[in-house]
């Protein structure tokens, strides 16, 4: 028997990935605020991060850039545009509030957030949002978990690791 010869096409855009890899690390700034009817005695609230919102790493393929976005219900990433998924596992961000059991709270955050790279160059991170309710509560422990999300906007070609602050604020309604 003979072995078949099989000819590849090399892709053109190869190296060119190499070139434009992105990296993704967020930062969170978390800080909680009673409301001004504060009682004495309450428990003040308190937020603690459990999962890093993570994009996982990704290229762009091409100068128009595009999108990657997470979806805080079920943790799924889409990409749309000129990106190419590197691998890796993209985690939608998750929190937990703790404080007065039964009250109601509202947990703040921007909708749009600005990252810095490390070889320069800025990207952005815009429809921030969680899986909260409108009305959000904590249960009978005195905790509430969430998850968020949010769109990762490249525009254009851009490289590097990229950090920014997320900050989340809780406060009792």
């Amino acid at each position: 028997g003979h072995l078949p010869i099989i000819h590849h096409k090399p892709r053109k855009w190869g190296m060119a990935l190499l070139h434009r890899m992105i990296g993704f690390g967020l930062l969170f700034a978390v800080s909680t605020s009673a409301s001004l009817a504060q009682e004495a005695n309450e428990i003040p609230l308190q937020v603690e991060i459990r999962t890093q919102l993570d994009f996982s790493k990704a290229a762009t393929a091409g100068a128009n850039g595009g999108r990657i976005s997470i979806d805080p219900r079920n943790g799924s990433r889409q990409m749309a545009g000129d990106i190419v998924d590197l691998g890796g596992s993209a985690l939608a961000g998750s929190a937990v509030v703790t404080g007065e059991p039964g009250r109601s709270i509202r947990v703040d955050m921007p909708m749009t957030i600005r990252m810095t790279g490390s070889l320069g160059g800025t990207i952005e991170i815009s429809n921030l949002r969680t899986n909260l309710p409108p009305q959000s509560k904590l249960d009978g422990f005195g905790r509430l978990e969430f998850s968020f999300g949010g769109d990762l906007e490249i525009k254009g070609s851009v490289a590097g690791t990229f950090r920014g602050r997320i900050p989340i604020t809780a406060e009792y309604e």
